[in-house]
């Protein structure tokens, strides 16, 4: 029975993320007191002006028909124009495909540059998806693993160590997920001259932009290194800012021929992303920033609480999330334990104990791929937020 589903599909692994949320959603349905520390979405509905502007397209008759596979013209502009506001970056409505979420913008971004063999550089912890998306497009994973001591920040030496023949795509993610890092100005010209000098592209996922707190700061690896524009694609979508998950609106940003190539694969697959959805993103992307400040400033405080309260607990080391809205805790010294009895060998059987035992959802590193850690999410109310973490202490105590 196991050649019904194709080697390549068959090789996929479900996400980790949905499917720790998924389960902490169902026991919570059941009536579990459970508090979910898995889900990347923001707690905050989507701002009102937003929601408006989709109601008012579910009337327009334009929007009931095909559109372009790319994109609505005016949200590739609009998409433009907000990328050069919020990063500097000067492009063309023609250097952007609008894509389903994000998740379309990175499966796009590997299956029009890679051939199989080919190897991506991927400092590690990494998001969940990457790997399979790199995977599907017959790429090879080459993890440049990152410590909590280096703030999970690659080096160029750790880069160019990893570097081969085949090397042909540098994966860089500033803000991260899942480890809130971010990488200082100096650290991107570095990389990006580095990526230069060896002829390589450059995938930039920059999701997570204004989600910066502190005196960090969010940079563009093309607009820092402008050399590298010719190779470089940049991800980026309306999810995390606008607290837009549930619209699947992402766009990829690039070279014209990429693009082209995207727009060509995406005519095939999804043909346009939904007509009320695109018209939704193109209020928030052309509207105010003030509702992103508000959620920023939320997170901001829940980011001090959960650091603070984690950092407390006798074992766990912990860098302070510097962006996104997750923090990553270490676990190593807890690891060989028995704990109120459950063997914790590794962060899949922590994650399954606090599950278990105390109703609490966190998600364990081996899903990002190095253990030993785990990811919670901040983006969620202050008051589950303390009472989560006070369970975990309670847990470990």
């Amino acid at each position: 029975m196991a050649d019904r589903i194709s080697d390549r599909i068959g090789a996929i692994k479900e996400s980790a993320t949905l499917a720790i949320t998924s389960k902490a959603k169902a026991l919570k349905a059941a009536g579990e007191p459970v508090i979910g520390f898995g889900a990347g979405e923001p707690d905050f509905p989507t701002p009102p002006d937003i929601v408006e502007a989709a109601i008012a397209a579910c009337v327009d008759p334009a929007n009931h028909k095909y559109t372009p596979a790319a994109g609505l013209p005016d949200l590739r502009e609009a998409v433009a124009t907000k990328t050069m506001r919020d990063s500097g970056f000067g492009i063309e409505a023609a250097n952007v495909i609008i894509t389903n979420g994000g998740k379309q913008a990175v499966a796009n971004a590997f299956a029009v540059l890679l051939d199989p063999g080919d190897e991506v550089l991927v400092p590690t912890p990494y998001w969940t998806t990457y790997p399979e998306a790199i995977a599907l497009a017959g790429g090879v994973t080459v993890p440049v693993l990152t410590t909590v001591e280096a703030g999970f920040r690659a080096t160029v030496e750790q880069l160019e160590a990893a570097r081969t023949e085949r090397t042909k795509v540098l994966l860089f993610v500033s803000p991260s997920n899942p480890t809130g890092a971010i990488y200082t100005r100096e650290e991107i010209e570095v990389i990006g001259r580095w990526a230069v000098e060896h002829n390589l592209w450059v995938v930039t996922d920059e999701i997570y932009e204004h989600l910066v707190y502190g005196d960090n700061e969010h940079h563009s690896m093309p607009v820092l290194v402008p050399e590298l524009a010719d190779r470089c694609v940049v991800l980026n979508g309306v999810a995390k800012t606008y607290a837009m998950t549930g619209w699947r609106v992402g766009w990829l940003i690039g070279p014209t021929d990429v693009v082209k190539a995207a727009s060509n694969l995406q005519s095939h697959v999804t043909s346009n992303v939904n007509n009320v959805a695109q018209r939704a993103a193109l209020a928030a992307v052309s509207g105010s920033l003030d509702a992103v400040a508000e959620m920023r400033d939320a997170f901001d405080r829940r980011r001090k609480t959960m650091y603070t309260l984690l950092s407390g607990i006798d074992g766990v080391e912990i860098a302070e999330p510097q962006g996104a809205f997750y923090a990553y805790p270490s676990f190593e010294a807890i690891l060989g334990r028995n704990i109120k009895g459950h063997q914790i060998d590794s962060t899949l059987d922590l994650a399954a104990a606090l599950l278990e035992d105390v109703k609490v959802a966190i998600v364990p590193g081996e899903a990002f791929g190095a253990g030993g850690a785990a990811r919670l999410s901040f983006a969620l109310g202050d008051d589950d937020l303390g009472e989560g973490v006070g369970r975990i202490v309670d847990f470990l105590a």
